[in-house]
C-alpha cells in the first residue's frame, strides 16, 4: 500500500470515528455496534462476536444507570474479555464500573484501565480516534499481519491492542503502535494462540487475487467444521483487582 492510499485510509477511519464521536454527545461510549450486525471475519467464532456485542450493550447501559452522567466510559469486549477505559470522578467509582460489569453474563474477565480524571475533551477524542486509525492503516499495510485479528482502543494517547494472536504477531503489532505518532503506551490485552492453533482457526491473511478468465467460474470454497481451539491465556497489564462489595449506585450530585 502505497502512502497515500494508507493516508486516505486512515483518514477515512478517523473519520468514522469522529462521527461516532459527534453522533454520541452522552458521556458515556460504547465499544461495540448494535446487536445483529454483520459479523466481521475474524479469529472469534460468530457466536463470540455477538456475545462481545451483547456484553458491550448491555455493560454500558447497566453502568450508565448506576453511575448516570458522571463519567465517560468506553466498554470493549473482545472474546469475553472486557476492556473498561475512559474517566470517572472517584476511586468508588472505577470499582463501581468494574463491579457492574464483572457480572454481565458472558463475562470472563475486566481489565479496569479507567483513570481518575476529569471527562477528556472532544480535542482529545479526535485525536485518540485518529490515532487508532493510523495503527489499523499500519497494520493494513503490513503484508504479514490479519487486521481482521486486532482491536485497537485508543484513550488519552495510551493505546489499547486486543485480539488472538500469535506471539509474532502480537510483538510486531506493539512494534508498530509505538511507531505512530502521539502514540504516549502500548497497553496488550491479548490471547497469545500457538501457530498450530492458528492453522485450526484458518483466519490467516487473505490470498492476493488474481485474474481470472470472464469464462472461468471459481469453484465454492468447501465448508469445513469450526474446531473450537482451547482457551488460551490472556497477557493483560500488571492489574490487580481485589473482591468488591455489592454494588453500590453513587449518590446523587449536589445540585447547583
Amino acid at each position: 500500500m502505497t502512502p497515500m492510499k494508507r493516508t486516505a485510509l486512515a483518514t477515512a477511519f478517523a473519520a468514522a470515528s469522529f462521527a461516532g464521536i459527534l453522533s454520541g454527545c452522552a458521556p458515556l461510549i460504547l465499544g461495540g455496534a448494535a446487536v445483529g450486525a454483520m459479523v466481521t471475519v475474524d479469529r472469534r467464532t460468530p457466536g463470540a462476536q455477538i456475545e462481545d456485542e451483547t456484553i458491550e450493550l448491555r455493560g454500558g447501559s447497566r453502568v450508565r444507570e448506576a453511575m448516570g452522567d458522571r463519567g465517560h466510559v468506553n466498554v470493549t469486549s473482545y472474546n469475553r474479555q472486557v476492556l473498561l477505559t475512559g474517566e470517572v470522578p472517584s476511586e468508588q467509582a472505577k470499582q463501581l464500573a468494574e463491579q457492574v460489569i464483572s457480572r454481565v453474563d458472558n463475562v470472563k474477565g475486566t481489565v479496569n484501565e479507567l483513570s481518575v480524571l476529569p471527562p477528556s475533551t472532544l480535542g482529545q477524542r479526535s485525536s485518540d480516534a485518529l490515532i487508532t486509525a493510523k495503527v489499523k492503516a499500519s497494520l493494513v499495510d503490513d503484508k504479514e499481519l490479519y487486521v481482521g485479528a486486532y482491536k485497537v482502543v485508543t484513550e488519552r494517547g495510551v493505546v489499547f491492542l486486543m485480539g488472538r494472536v500469535t506471539q509474532r504477531e502480537a510483538d510486531k503489532a506493539t512494534q508498530i503502535a509505538r511507531t505512530i505518532s502521539g502514540v504516549q503506551r502500548v497497553v496488550r490485552i491479548f490471547e497469545i494462540i500457538t501457530d498450530e492453533e492458528l492453522r485450526r482457526i484458518g483466519a490467516t491473511t487473505p490470498a492476493p487475487v488474481t485474474n481470472v478468465a470472464p469464462s472461468a467460474a471459481p469453484a465454492p470454497a468447501p465448508a469445513a467444521a469450526p474446531v473450537p481451539p482451547p482457551a488460551p491465556a490472556v497477557q493483560t497489564a500488571p492489574i490487580t483487582n481485589s473482591p468488591a462489595p455489592a454494588v453500590t449506585p453513587l449518590p446523587p450530585a449536589p445540585r447547583q
